[in-house]
């Protein structure tokens, strides 16, 4: 099974991809891994450290050849507000229960919850079922563990 060795930006210019490999938002997010590419191949991901995989960022295999990542359409809620103002509370209202969202000027994206939907709709957003792909932000607790020395709440003077 080929390693994975680097991962290019999708302008990289060093060549044209051999295959590919399509993964939803929580599958791009890896460190060791194993994934199967479109056409049957396996490849073993072993980074130093988690990284999240964006769409069509290339990964460079040990014999040279590359593979594109697609990032795969899922089953979304578009969420948009009356203006920015009550987007930006919308916003807060998903952000405080922890839901990952795509944020964007006009809208933002989270995976399909009907309790979340019924809460966004009594809050007056539109919200509009689409399947596209996912980027949603990573918050502060995916960079790091809770218990590290690091984390925010655990440096406030």
């Amino acid at each position: 099974m080929l390693r994975v060795v680097s991962v290019l930006p999708p302008d990289h210019a060093q060549g044209t991809p051999f295959d590919l490999v399509v993964l939803e938002h929580d599958e791009r997010r890896m460190r060791r891994k194993m994934l199967r590419l479109m056409h049957g191949d396996e490849i073993l991901v072993d980074f130093p450290q988690t990284i999240t995989l964006e769409d069509r960022q290339v990964l460079k295999l040990e014999d040279g050849r590359l593979v594109e990542v697609i990032a795969a359409e899922e089953l979304l809620y578009e969420v948009r507000g009356r203006d920015g103002e009550h987007l930006l509370r919308l916003a807060w209202h998903i952000g405080n229960r922890h839901t990952p969202a795509q944020m964007e000027k006009d809208r933002i994206l989270i995976k399909r919850d009907h309790v979340l939907k019924t809460m966004l709709e009594g809050l007056g957003a539109t919200v509009t079922n689409v399947s596209e792909p996912f980027s949603a932000e990573h918050g502060a607790y995916h960079s790091h563990s809770h218990g590290d020395g690091g984390h925010a709440l655990l440096n406030r003077k």
